[in-house]
């Protein structure tokens, strides 16, 4: 384990110096993983493991035929590397559950009926196991329950896998009937393509997951952009010039900065024009959204937001109102005009996606 300092506070990390892939490897050599669910974190989870030299299968309802249709197109095949989820968890000896939140209340019956003593659950979320009153997820007390969440989506993980980059990743163990629960927690990080591990808790994971989607990552992101496209175009500017100046920029050019070497450096290399405006507008803006950020939180610690995606995302006709939803923010002009942006961008300036095998940290080859 590293001992890191993380801005004055000092964290222990797990990185592939002290758990290389050649440890990973022998910890699960026996092990046979289950990935349950082949919608978004499954498949990156899944093709990631495999190509590292894991014993992996997936389980999935044949009735959801567009993700067992899909886990065929992928290579796995039905009989010997795709099962339903009843004969996959019978199968496994690492169960990962990486169906929807939403979906694993559903499908809980029908894993928990199948696990043997010593087996153990995997989750990418603590959703499930933090709000069990909610979703009657309930261990038995003779398994293993662990947790690795990638800090992305499954796509990310699956590509950042492939040009070798790797995802970092928080894992947690919440039960060790066995002894060996922290050990197949990290080995199945590292074999899932994780840059570095950070311990954390069920309670913690979920709790910073939950605000992080809802605010800075994705609500938060989507709606300030909303915002300011919107004044800038009630203002007289063109969509065009509105989009660039609210996203093409931020996603072309500056969050690169910042990714690279973080907000001051970021700030170091615009024009001293932005420089001092962003300085100075900075403290007004988290001065608004301060209250919005401690609302976000006591919802979801208390349990509010859980309710909510158990209640909406569980209804029968949820997939039809989430596309209109999802169908109403592609057709709207903002994002109609970043998709003709896109159209225009040079050939090549999109994300580059090399050999599976690339070495670094995702890749095959890594140790």
């Amino acid at each position: 384990m590293a001992l890191i300092d993380f801005g004055g506070t000092k964290e222990t990390v797990i990185t592939r110096k002290e758990f290389p892939m050649s440890k990973a490897r022998k910890v699960l050599k026996n092990e046979v993983i289950a990935v349950i669910g082949y919608g978004v974190q499954g498949p990156a989870q899944a093709l990631n493991l495999k190509d590292n030299g894991f014993k992996v299968i997936i389980g999935q309802a044949p009735e959801f035929k567009r993700d067992w249709d899909r886990a065929i197109k992928d290579g796995w095949i039905p009989g010997k590397t795709l099962f339903p989820i009843e004969e996959a968890v019978q199968r496994g000896t690492i169960i990962q559950i990486l169906t929807s939140d939403a979906a694993q209340r559903v499908v809980w019956p029908r894993i928990k009926k199948n696990l043997k003593p010593g087996d153990a659950i995997y989750f990418s979320h603590g959703f499930s196991i933090v709000y069990r009153d909610q979703t009657g997820i309930i261990p038995p007390r003779d398994i293993d329950v662990i947790m690795v969440a990638p800090k992305g989506s499954g796509t990310s993980v699956r590509r950042n896998f492939l040009t070798g980059a790797g995802i970092n990743s928080s894992f947690a163990v919440e039960q060790d009937a066995t002894g060996r629960a922290a050990e197949r927690c990290m080995a199945v990080g590292i074999g899932i393509g994780s840059g570095y591990l950070f311990p954390t808790t069920f309670k913690q994971e979920v709790y910073s997951d939950l605000t992080g989607e809802r605010g800075v990552l994705m609500g938060c992101l989507a709606g300030v952009m909303e915002a300011q496209y919107d004044v800038l175009r009630a203002n007289g500017h063109s969509p065009s010039e509105a989009f660039n100046e609210t996203v093409e920029e931020l996603t072309q050019s500056l969050i690169r900065l910042v990714d690279e070497n973080g907000m001051d450096w970021m700030f170091r290399n615009c024009s001293a024009t932005a420089q001092r405006g962003a300085l100075d507008w900075c403290p007004r803006f988290k001065k608004a959204a301060l209250p919005v950020f401690k609302t976000l939180y006591k919802a979801v610690k208390s349990g509010a937001e859980t309710r909510r995606v158990l209640k909406v995302c569980g209804a029968k006709n949820y997939q039809s109102m989430l596309e209109k939803e999802l169908g109403a923010i592609a057709k709207s002009e903002m994002w109609s005009a970043g998709k003709a942006v896109r159209a225009l961008r040079p050939a090549g300036s999109g994300t580059r996606v090399i050999a599976k095998n690339a070495k670094g940290v995702g890749g095959r080859t890594a140790n």
